[in-house]
């Protein structure tokens, strides 16, 4: 089915439509017999509208419940010190920043927390001879993940298919990524803001993840770089991984340039990080890096000393010291647009 995302321009906002999905249950279809995408055509108010309706719904399910905490802002930060993952800090070893103005901490979380993944995958030409190892490496990450995690499969060249809706079957996921039709242009931005529309509609768990792979540049979008990321920070989104397979001589250096680009600005102004193999060997080690990455993380969540009303991007700081180490790293997203009064939220049981 495909997966798809219009995009109406305005001066200096973009709306973008909320891209409501009609699926068929979670079974893996040919994709020549997928169906097209049910898409809520009125297109979603910009972040920065105070009147704005709920940006990001998800659902109940299994331990996890609804709660409208729209003051609350929760960031999934990674720590590290000379590039090794820090595991055992503290609530008191952790200092938050919003506009450059100090919050206080009031919910802290280390713990392997079940996940909603969206892998997102380059099915363009280029990508036929890669794909066998690529679609191998993204199998592994999930089996290094929670059993409870859930994942569904986006397959993209011109277009973009969900060829697996979410599930935590690996035979499914598998099924998914096996629907290689190799064709067309690279429409890298439409299908990462259709696929963190569908992780706000339809996820089961409140952490959320996109794992994007590809070997070029987008050169097929209706969107460019800065809304995609816009976006995805206006419905407070997923993480995003991004695995560049750049090498090669498919493309030229200016190219690779631009792809390197627009890759480290997904990832870093989400609160991922961008790989860059230098041959297709080196992906499964990637793979089992973006799994511990995301086992690892701390949550942190605070209440903002400004008001939901007023509006505008806030950028966010984070910072860690402890006696027992040196110089720590935190990564997390840059920024968020305050989420709407009546917003509700999926919680985890140990954030009630």
């Amino acid at each position: 089915m495909r997966l798809c995302n219009n995009a109406i321009l305005a001066a200096l906002s973009i709306l973008i439509p909320a891209s409501t999905l009609s699926l068929p249950a979670q079974q893996a279809q040919p994709a020549e017999q997928s169906a097209p995408l049910t898409v809520d055509r009125d297109p979603a108010r910009t972040p920065d509208d105070k009147n704005a309706a709920p940006a990001s719904i998800t659902k109940e399910n299994k331990g996890y419940i609804l709660r409208t905490d729209v003051e609350e802002v929760s960031l999934n930060a990674t720590v590290l010190e000379d590039n090794r993952l820090v595991p055992d800090l503290k609530k008191e070893n952790f200092k938050v920043f919003e506009d450059g103005v100090q919050q206080a901490l009031i919910s802290f979380q280390h713990s392997d927390i079940p996940v909603s993944i969206a892998l997102v995958v380059d099915n363009s030409g280029s990508m036929s001879r890669k794909r066998p190892s690529v679609n191998k490496s993204a199998l592994d990450l999930i089996q290094a993940s929670n059993r409870d995690d859930e994942a569904f499969v986006v397959n993209f060249s011109d277009e973009a298919f969900i060829d697996q809706e979410f599930t935590s079957d690996i035979n499914k996921l598998r099924d998914g990524l096996a629907h290689i039709e190799s064709r067309g242009g690279t429409a890298l931005y439409d299908a990462v803001a259709a696929s963190a529309d569908k992780l706000a509609a339809d996820a089961k768990r409140p952490k959320q993840v996109i794992v994007l792979i590809t070997d070029g540049e987008d050169n097929a979008s209706q969107l460019d770089l800065e809304q995609t990321i816009r976006r995805v920070q206006a419905l407070s989104g997923p993480v995003i991984y991004s695995i560049g397979l750049l090498f090669g001589d498919e493309m030229s250096r200016a190219e690779v340039r631009h792809a390197r680009r627009a890759l480290d600005m997904l990832s870093t102004e989400t609160g991922g990080i961008a790989y860059f193999p230098k041959s297709i060997e080196q992906i499964d080690q990637i793979a089992a890096e973006v799994a511990r990455d995301i086992r690892n993380q701390y949550t942190l969540g605070y209440h903002s000393t400004k008001p939901t009303t007023e509006p505008g991007f806030r950028r966010v700081q984070v910072t860690a010291e402890a006696k027992d180490h040196g110089k720590l790293t935190v990564r997390t997203r840059t920024g968020y647009f305050p989420v709407p009064r009546g917003t509700k939220k999926a919680t985890s049981p140990e954030q009630k």
